[in-house]
């Protein structure tokens, strides 16, 4: 029988073409195989596995040299310290969308009512995220896809949010009219003829949550537009986007005449987050 620790250098030697997160992909998966923390890996790199389970990690090694996501390999991904199921219906969470719940945050009251949307929901973890940290507040959500909208209230029985309505709804179409203080989305916002979706983790995830028409912008200009009814005066709009889509992004909050309108960096210092708002009231800025 192999040990632990001759088992994950020989997969991590076959994920090393097709992976550059390789020894940490072939832990991640050993763990699902072990149903056991990464560091019983480190503490017990002597263990014998049986051949069950060699088996197991086998057939998950091969998924993952194919290109699966390792999300979608486990059914989960932590988001702001939570943690989420995913599958192939959803798109895998970033990093990056932490930004989003980061400026959201800051807007929203911890104790007050506070009227939220967050529009193209997918797996919740905006929506479940914020309705968490602000237990004040009063969280909508909606997808156009069912199967979506099923794992964003899987997810929000898991994390035992019970104060989220979701709206199965294409943006605004289905959500009864009612007036929001802060409006937030992910969009799709990747071109259709980007040579990225041919790369990496997206080529597997649903097309239709990460494409959008217009070199991208299609979408992120319907919601601009719609959103400028929905919200309350001194309202806000959140919305993430491309690292390259700035320019573009900004003008379209300025047609549609929206003030304060910036843009906020990443942590990786990309433009990821544009934010305007509708007759502001108390000068607020993030910067």
């Amino acid at each position: 029988m192999q040990r632990i620790k001759s088992v994950l250098t020989e997969a991590a030697d076959i994920l090393a073409t097709s992976s550059d997160s390789a020894v940490l992909d072939a832990e991640v998966l050993l763990c699902l195989v072990l149903e056991k923390e990464r560091s019983y890996l480190r503490a017990w790199p002597d263990r014998r596995l049986q051949p069950e389970q060699i088996n197991r990690f086998s057939a998950l090694i091969k998924k993952r040299q194919k290109g699966t996501p390792v999300a979608y390999i486990t059914g989960n991904r932590e988001f702001w310290s939570r943690d989420f199921h995913v599958t192939p219906d959803v798109l895998i969470p970033r990093p990056d969308t932490e930004l989003l719940i980061e400026l959201s945050l800051k807007l929203i009251p911890a104790d007050k009512p506070f009227r939220v949307i967050d529009l193209g929901t997918g797996s919740g973890i905006i929506a479940i995220t914020l309705a968490a940290e602000r237990p004040s507040a009063h969280v909508s959500a909606t997808d156009i896809s069912p199967a979506a909208l099923s794992m964003a209230r899987f997810n929000a029985d898991k994390h035992q949010i019970d104060h989220i309505e979701f709206y199965q709804s294409d943006w605004f179409a289905n959500v009864p009219d009612a007036g929001f203080n802060l409006i937030v989305s992910n969009p799709p916002y990747i071109a259709e003829d980007d040579s990225h979706l041919q790369q990496g983790d997206v080529r597997f995830e649903p097309q239709t949550a990460l494409c959008a028409a217009d070199k991208g912008l299609r979408d992120i200009r319907t919601i601009v537009d719609a959103a400028r009814k929905r919200l309350e005066p001194g309202g806000y709009l959140l919305v993430e986007h491309g690292y390259d889509q700035q320019d573009p992004v900004q003008a379209i909050f300025k047609d549609f005449h929206y003030d304060n309108v910036q843009t906020v960096n990443d942590l990786s210092g990309q433009p990821r987050v544009t934010y305007g708002q509708i007759q502001p009231r108390d000068g607020f800025s993030y910067r």
